[in-house]
């Protein structure tokens, strides 16, 4: 088990980027809650080197995305139950709709990723009966690349800048944890009880 800082910093991008390259990785889908306290789980799909970044992938239409606007604030909590470590992950957040990163994660997104983008209603939106909100003819079916070309139009990429975070491991010995902010000479860290 990690027993330094850097080790620890280390294993916790190792567990990000883990859970971007494989979707049964535990913290593949952590929760990530706005500055209103709202919570939802979410995907992570891209985690940067030096664990300065994280980015999700929302539809433009979500209530989140004018939240995230209007409170920059954000935190990301993920959690591995085989290995009992939580990350809790803080730092302010944008949404981007256009441009050349969110271009590239649609580029990279397959037209089965794609296809909630073309639901009809964005999330949160009034239903009349208990169903999809995807069109009759793509709930079940993936689309085609052509078709999934549609949903660019609601698709949008949550980048989230990490300022703190903090490392905890449960344990019977009681347990490990630091806590972690970001300076200009890099992460800084602290030994904290758990």
């Amino acid at each position: 088990m990690p027993d330094s800082f850097d080790a620890l910093i280390d294993d916790a991008l190792a567990r990000l980027n883990r859970a971007v390259r494989d979707r049964d990785a535990p913290m593949h889908s952590p929760v990530v809650v706005t500055g209103d306290g709202d919570a939802r789980i979410m995907v992570v799909r891209a985690a940067d080197g030096d664990l300065a970044a994280l980015r999700f992938h929302t539809d433009a239409r979500s209530p989140k995305v004018r939240t995230i606007a209007a409170d920059a604030r954000i935190t990301v909590l993920a959690y591995d139950p085989f290995d009992r470590v939580q990350l809790r992950l803080t730092g302010t957040a944008r949404v981007e709709q256009t441009g050349d990163w969110a271009d590239a994660a649609w580029a990279a997104t397959s037209p089965l990723g794609r296809r909630c983008y073309l639901a009809m209603v964005g999330p949160g939106a009034p239903l009349s009966a208990p169903e999809s909100a995807l069109p009759a003819d793509l709930r079940d079916h993936r689309p085609t690349l052509a078709q999934s070309e549609a949903g660019r139009a609601n698709f949008a990429i949550v980048l989230v800048r990490v300022t703190a975070f903090d490392w905890l491991r449960l344990g019977r010995d009681g347990g490990l944890r630091a806590r972690f902010e970001r300076s200009e000479c890099g992460w800084q860290g602290e030994w904290i009880a758990p």
